[in-house]
């Protein structure tokens, strides 16, 4: 249910409300606009709708969200975009966010080499995998614990806030300890499980879209971790599985606006895995943020015929940096920033 106030509502009024609420033994998710404040009340349909929410004063309306989908629901927020903080970095707002770094940590000079690197072309988060899924059990799997050791060494050096992947429930704690921001891969997305455990974290969530799932499971996934108490949440567009094989997968820029229109949670989009293929992550990236996504995630790799995953699909240092360039020209031409 959303509650909206008058504009004439009073702080006491407002929070009399929220008092309300609580004693129902429902929750209360609060968003201050200008001249209105929205509450979102959370718990049982049931109880919801025996309360009599417009007879409290300060009260204008109260209106059930039909979605199946309620705390992602962009009317869950009145209809306002929610910013997600990692580290002091800002998602959501007016500047387009970078997300770089490899595939995998692989030593402490590679990973803090293509930190600084990144850094100084305006990346503005490092991303690397110190945990990997890998479709063969014969694949290199990451360095785990001492791959987040280096991630949290790389960010001391460069000053970049870290996000990296989560894959099982029983490293959540190590890797709280050295990331900014969690990664729910696109083969976990539906693990409810993992999404329950993240949805406890004091760090904010990254949720990648699964191969072949569809919209709404990728929002219904998110309404898992948001329904834990974690609003932090950032959605992954990375890429589905298609008919067409002549690319790794398909990205679906669709999404984007799709996404927008329905949710208050940021869009992330990740042309390296949408697409696969080196050559063509540049203008799959720029189309992205003509799209409307609030953040674009991109590999780069020094060496990439050494990297020990994904070398194919990496940016090379040169390429990283002309992108950049070029996602600004793309940003500013829709009323955005990089």
């Amino acid at each position: 249910m959303i509650i909206v106030t008058k504009p004439e509502a009073t702080e006491e009024q407002v929070q009399h409300i929220i008092d309300r609420i609580l004693e129902w033994g429902l929750k209360a998710e609060v968003s201050r606009g200008a001249l209105r404040t929205v509450i979102g009340v959370i718990g049982s349909e049931d109880v919801i709708r025996e309360k009599p929410l417009t007879a409290i004063p300060g009260v204008e309306s109260a209106t059930p969200v039909l979605k199946p989908y309620k705390l992602v629901a962009r009317e869950f927020r009145g209809g306002n975009a929610s910013h997600v903080k990692i580290g002091d970095v800002t998602v959501g707002g007016p500047n387009v966010v970078i997300m770089s770094g490899p595939c995998s940590v692989e030593s402490s000079e590679q990973i803090g080499s293509i930190a600084k690197i990144i850094g100084a072309s305006g990346a503005k988060i490092l991303r690397g995998g110190a945990f990997k899924p890998r479709t063969s059990p014969y694949s290199f799997q990451g360095l785990g614990v001492e791959g987040l050791r280096l991630l949290a060494e790389a960010r001391k050096e460069s000053g970049l806030p870290v996000i990296t992947e989560i894959m099982d429930t029983k490293d959540l704690e190590a890797v709280e300890q050295y990331a900014d921001c969690l990664q729910v891969g696109a083969r976990n997305m539906q693990n409810f499980s993992l999404l329950k455990e993240v949805g406890r974290s004091r760090l904010p969530v990254m949720l990648k879209r699964g191969m072949s799932a569809t919209i709404k499971d990728l929002l219904m996934s998110a309404e898992y971790i948001l329904s834990e108490g974690n609003f932090n949440v950032l959605l992954c567009e990375r890429g589905i599985r298609t008919f067409e094989t002549y690319t790794r997968n398909t990205l679906d820029l669709n999404a984007v606006p799709v996404l927008k229109a329905e949710t208050h949670l940021p869009v992330i989009v990740d042309p390296t895995h949408g697409i696969g293929l080196r050559e063509h992550v540049l203008p799959m990236a720029l189309a992205a943020v003509a799209a409307g996504a609030d953040g674009i995630m991109v590999e780069v790799h020094n060496s990439p015929e050494l990297a020990k995953s994904d070398g194919e699909q990496a940016l090379l240092p040169d390429e990283f940096a002309d992108l950049v360039v070029r996602l600004r020209k793309v940003a500013e031409a829709v009323g955005r920033s990089v």
